[in-house]
């Protein structure tokens, strides 16, 4: 039997970035579920993660907030448990909320308002993974290297394949316990899968739907050390890309790895949709498709996120519900924060005047409502992000609006773009006379209400406290939930996250070493 409020899906990825989809114009990955899903849903050609790392993108979507206003800098910021978020409003109206797969919360709080966790977490909860800038662009609190690159390939089993497995099968069991409710109530299901993080290894079967050789290299060669903007070079050090030697082929099979995974990806999300077809729910259903940040996949020498690039900070979202939104696609800049306010307003047109915070997000669901050619006409078109983690020594920010996107990179370098123009971001115009209107407006909406001297000692000292705990304790308790026996052991809790997912493939790979002596 329907019911009035829909029901909520609401499926995440790791590190997918928009770029790597046939969705996004990729021609080389395979992808037909989340081909279905746009060809039924709303597709947003440009949407922004607000900080291109795992904990503080997932905790300002789930607050509508922007990381920075609310103490989001790294993946050891703790998601304070006083901040009210997503699951808790929409149980304000009425919704059942469960989460399946990876949220990256730390701190004592593993909820913020979600009902039950399906599934344990695989990250840490502590303060392990803080940034420290007295010691400078070659601190790599993760120990994240070249290494996972270098080794990317087929496997048989891998961490990663282990935890998503086994998310996929809570989500799929949760929608049919959802379904058998004998008093059906709305629900809001998260399921949070770590594919396709590094690293880039994958089962045969899903390596093997790809031809090797028809992978492509990246578009954008390796940018010369002395010609990389500053945070680009922080990032060549604290990825440690000066100790390691990444061949064509390495970059060929990262890609083919993470291509693989991308596809595995794809399949559980059409069982999902599957088992929501199955089980009479799919009509009443909202489906949410995203990912907290993208990977650079090798272009400009770059890999993983930590910046603003297309690759690293654009995110898919795609929204689906024929029976509420017409399909069509919206080109103008909306950003992850913007996905708290749309859900609130889709589950009750009356659920905004609940807030308690002024949020940074808009909604947007009346672009999802409006006819195809006036989706565009209620946004504003600009999506902000910033960054304070893993290879940084300063606050960073961005700025897309319409084609163009501005960059300020710690006070030491400024960025400007045209993306339509030249997609690959090879072009800086910062110091051009047909832009200078542009980048005054651009500078304008960046600095307002943003001053990098407070937010570089904020950050600073917010780092040292949680250093000092993090060191007097060695990261303990830590607060994950054990769902079943054995999760402490079996997924990655004070330790370097690269190191525990290397151990775990099998077959064993040998890790790539480093060139020299760091």
């Amino acid at each position: 039997m329907a019911i009035s409020q829909p029901n909520i899906l609401f499926i995440m990825a790791d590190q997918m970035a928009a770029n790597a989809l046939p969705v996004y114009g990729n021609n080389k990955v395979i992808a037909p579920h989340l081909e279905a899903l746009a060809a039924d849903g709303v597709v947003f050609d440009n949407c922004y993660c607000n900080l291109p790392m795992c904990g503080p993108s997932r905790a300002s979507l789930h607050s509508g907030m922007m990381p920075f206003s609310m103490g989001m800098y790294d993946n050891a910021s703790e998601f304070s448990a006083s901040t009210p978020a997503l699951p808790h409003y929409l149980r304000k109206q009425g919704y059942k909320a469960e989460l399946t797969g990876k949220m990256h919360f730390v701190g004592p709080d593993q909820y913020h308002g979600y009902q039950i966790r399906h599934t344990t977490e695989i990250y840490p909860s502590n303060y392990a993974w803080t940034v420290d800038w007295t010691k400078g662009r070659e601190y790599r609190p993760t120990n994240l290297t070249m290494a996972p690159v270098i080794e990317s390939g087929p496997c048989i089993r891998s961490l990663q394949m282990d935890y998503d497995d086994e998310v996929e099968y809570q989500a799929v069991q949760a929608i049919y316990d959802l379904a058998r409710q004998q008093d059906p109530q709305p629900f809001f299901l998260t399921v949070s899968f770590t594919s396709p993080h590094s690293p880039f290894v994958i089962g045969e079967d899903y390596w093997n739907l790809y031809n090797h050789d028809d992978i492509e290299l990246p578009a954008v060669a390796e940018i010369p050390l002395d010609e990389k903007d500053h945070l680009s070079r922080n990032l060549h050090y604290c990825q440690a890309r000066h100790l390691f030697t990444v061949t064509d082929e390495h970059r060929r099979s990262a890609r083919h790895g993470y291509y693989g995974m991308i596809s595995y990806i794809d399949e559980k999300v059409g069982r999902l949709v599957d088992t929501l077809q199955r089980t009479g729910q799919l009509d009443n259903t909202v489906i949410v498709f995203t990912s907290d940040h993208g990977d650079m996949m090798g272009e400009r020498g770059m890999w993983y996120k930590q910046h603003f690039f297309e690759w690293a900070a654009k995110v898919p979202l795609i929204i689906r519900n024929p029976e509420r939104f017409n399909p069509g696609r919206i080109r103008e800049n909306v950003s992850l924060i913007d996905l708290m306010p749309t859900l609130m307003e889709t589950a009750s047109d009356t659920a905004l005047n609940t807030l308690v915070d002024t949020l940074d997000g808009k909604s947007l669901y009346q672009s999802l409502t409006a006819s195809n050619g006036h989706r565009g006409d209620t946004l504003d078109d600009i999506a902000l992000s910033e960054f304070a983690a893993d290879g940084s020594t300063g606050p960073s920010k961005m700025v897309k609006k319409g084609d163009w996107k501005y960059m300020y990179l710690e006070g030491e370098d400024e960025l400007l773009y045209n993306t339509t123009d030249d997609p690959n971001e090879i072009n800086n115009r910062l110091t051009d006379p047909d832009a200078a209107s542009t980048l005054a407006e651009l500078r304008d909406i960046c600095f307002n209400n943003w001053d990098p001297d407070y937010w570089r000692a904020t950050i600073a000292s917010d780092q040292q406290r949680r250093l000092l705990i993090h060191n007097v304790t060695d990261g303990e308790p830590s607060y994950v939930p054990l769902i079943r026996q054995f999760d402490e052991r079996r997924y990655i809790r004070n330790a370097g996250a690269a190191d525990t997912k290397a151990r775990a493939r099998l077959p064993y790979v040998p890790p790539a070493e480093a060139d020299k002596k760091a």
